[in-house]
């Protein structure tokens, strides 16, 4: 029985792979004015493979003040959000005059504990040192 693919000769095969090394296709020709193109792709390559590196660097540098930044974004973003929050609950009706009169209550009753007899206002004194002491420390 006999096979009926036909016969291919050496002479009729042509390809574009490379005889120096088996299985390595030939590189493409470029023109001179493709190298300064590909040198500035080479180090841009460079540059997005190295880029966390870069950036772990950079924190690891300047950790104190990435943390400040932080922290100060965080405490502008905490005073926006309770600025909204009240500015909320202050056109809830009736509510805002009620808020109004308990702080009222609250300044009266401050100033009638603490601030009327000289006993009272040394009793605040001790109590804010004392708070004091607990907060910054004896040294200060």
């Amino acid at each position: 029985m006999e096979s009926q693919t036909p016969e291919v000769t050496e002479t009729q095969v042509t390809s574009n792979f490379s005889t120096e090394s088996p299985g390595m296709m030939t590189p493409s020709k470029s023109s001179p004015a493709d190298k300064p193109v590909q040198e500035w792709i080479n180090i841009g390559t460079d540059f997005v493979s190295k880029i966390y590196d870069y950036i772990g660097e950079f924190v690891n540098d300047n950790q104190k003040l990435l943390v400040n930044l932080l922290l100060a974004f965080l405490a502008i973003v905490a005073v926006k959000m309770t600025l909204a929050i009240l500015s909320a609950i202050n056109d809830i009706p009736l509510l805002s005059p009620v808020f109004e009169l308990v702080g009222l209550g609250y300044t009266g009753w401050f100033v009638y504990r603490y601030l009327l007899t000289k006993s009272s206002r040394q009793e605040l004194v001790q109590e804010f040192e004392s708070l004091r002491t607990q907060v910054v420390g004896k040294d200060s």
